[in-house]
């Protein structure tokens, strides 16, 4: 069972418009208190403490997070990052709110396809760039044909005349990806009868 997000209570400090509207949509039910940083805080913290506090930290303040005094980090949902990185965490509620929105209301929506590799390749794209990754574009786009091709030639119980027509390729380009990308190839043939 979900809580309504009326529910929660949340500190901002972040002194950049566009990272609290992101916010204030992503929990349009929830009551906000604002601030550019922790010491221009109203002095009387709210009676029941904060839900979750997001903090957006400058490239100045390193690794090294203060929180105001009313806030206990054991029992409140803290946020903390770069400009950036709180505009891609708003957009991830966003979604998950259209979500359960969606599954609340019976429909059982799904996230788009698109929407759903952008939070993907998101986590993919960030974890691969801390590695120091190159040539991403090939290696994903392989990482995506594979399973398409896979599929194309499951639904065509492998003929891949009509796997290379549902996927818009000629035939010998799709045998080409079939190699390179080392596909194992599942024929299904009809049993002919012997006793004829």
């Amino acid at each position: 069972m979900s809580v309504p997000s009326s529910a929660f209570s949340i500190l901002l400090l972040s002194a950049d418009p566009d990272v609290q509207a992101q916010f204030t949509l992503a929990f349009p039910q929830a009551s906000f208190t604002t601030s550019p940083d922790s010491l221009s805080l109203p002095h009387n913290p709210p009676n029941p403490p904060f839900d979750a506090v997001v903090v957006e930290v400058s490239a100045e303040q390193g690794h090294t997070v203060t929180l105001p005094a009313c806030v206990d980090p054991t029992h409140t949902l803290v946020i903390a990052g770069s400009q950036a990185v709180l505009s891609r965490t708003s957009k991830m509620f966003q979604q998950m709110n259209r979500s359960n929105e969606a599954t609340q209301n019976g429909k059982s929506r799904d996230l788009s396809l698109e929407d759903y590799l952008d939070l993907k390749m998101g986590d993919f794209v960030r974890g691969m760039r801390n590695g120091a990754a190159k040539n991403l574009h090939p290696m994903l786009i392989s990482a995506v044909e594979r399973p398409l091709i896979s599929s194309a030639l499951r639904e065509t119980q492998g003929n891949q005349i009509q796997a290379a027509e549902l996927l818009g390729l000629n035939r010998n380009t799709l045998r080409k990806k079939i190699t390179d990308l080392h596909i194992p190839l599942k024929r299904k043939r009809a049993k002919v009868a012997r006793d004829a």
